[in-house]
């Protein structure tokens, strides 16, 4: 789905490519060039744009920075910015709006996550970037949007650990063991990758600004696969790097594919052979093999698309069911993934 937010382009530049944004099923195949030949053989384009989605594009009133989707129970969380309005609305996955978030206590969502999708009990987790006494931070909260706890300290940005602080914390990943991995430092102060326990304990931390290895300038973007690697848009150095979950080593970089413009944000798809990785100042998302266990070599890109921010309020899909993640782009408009 793509849905697209209104208003200035300029806010998008300092936010989020996602990103992303949220993911693809490409029917298991098991290379790229079986799932382009898979493809042309069904005759259709991979994606294409619903313009009937949502079905109250009325309700888009900010600016979107963010999307997730829970594809077990169809419900699509859409983060916006502005004041006055709604940080979050609430669709399901046929474009029909459900609700909205009122809270107070939300001011600048940058990223946007559902941790415990397939239990009865998700939750939806926001960075707060804002500069009020609520930002600086990441909020957990339920479906409904309650407020159920925080990290950081709200209002106070800085580097501390104890107590923890943030400043502008770009994206968080929740692992399904409750692992938590932060990318703090939307061009504030820090520049740090975080794994923490479910705990809130940091279990290991990079957090020197540079262009060399295990070095970040503007982290943007975290995952991690089923490989015990964690992947990290290193926005600001046109890269991509990777890191070992359990003892944070440095593993690799990846960078051939980011010659023109660099990653905002990487997802990979729900069976983990691919990542989606969009490029806001090319109006690119492209489709990036995932290495095999114990190689990290260089990127391979299967499939890029163009994108042409021409509507309001669009979606992205193939199909029926969603996956989660987020990408923003540039024009001003956020990704969603939609697969069979």
């Amino acid at each position: 789905m793509l849905i697209k937010r209104r208003g200035q382009t300029c806010l998008i530049a300092s936010t989020m490519a996602l990103l992303v944004l949220l993911m693809m099923v490409l029917y298991g195949t098991t290379n790229s060039s079986v799932l382009k030949s898979d493809y042309q053989l069904l005759g259709r384009p991979l994606y294409k744009l619903d313009l009937s989605w949502p079905k109250n594009p009325e309700h888009f009133t900010g600016e979107i920075f963010g999307v997730a989707v829970n594809q077990y129970t169809g419900v699509v969380y859409v983060a916006q910015r502005g004041y006055n309005m709604p940080k979050v609305l609430v669709f399901n996955t046929d474009g029909n709006f459900l609700m909205s978030w009122n809270t107070t206590t939300l001011e600048m969502p940058h990223g946007i996550f559902v941790a415990d999708a397939a239990s009865g009990s998700p939750t939806v987790w926001i960075t707060d970037v804002g500069n009020g006494p609520y930002g600086h931070c990441i909020k957990q909260f339920s479906p409904s949007g309650k407020l159920l706890q925080v990290l950081g300290t709200p209002g106070n940005a800085g580097s501390g650990l104890d107590p923890l602080q943030f400043d502008q914390p770009a994206e968080i990943f929740i692992h399904e063991s409750g692992e938590m991995y932060i990318v703090d430092g939307d061009g504030g102060m820090n520049n740090r990758l975080i794994k923490m326990s479910k705990e809130h304990e940091v279990l290991w931390m990079h957090a020197e600004k540079g262009q060399g290895l295990a070095q970040f300038y503007i982290p943007h973007s975290v995952t991690v696969d089923n490989a015990q690697r964690v992947w990290v848009a290193d926005r600001g150095n046109k890269r991509i790097q990777v890191f070992n979950s359990i003892t944070g080593d440095w593993l690799g970089t990846w960078g051939s594919c980011f010659t023109e413009d660099a990653p905002y944000s990487v997802r990979l798809t729900p069976d983990k052979k691919y990542f989606v990785v969009v490029q806001l100042n090319t109006n690119q998302i492209s489709l990036l093999d995932a290495p095999p266990v114990g190689l990290i070599g260089q990127c391979q890109v299967v499939n890029p698309s163009g994108l042409q921010p021409k509507h309001r309020a669009q979606i992205l899909k193939k199909h029926t069911k969603c996956s989660y993640g987020s990408f923003n782009l540039s024009g001003g408009g956020t990704w969603v993934v939609c697969y069979d």
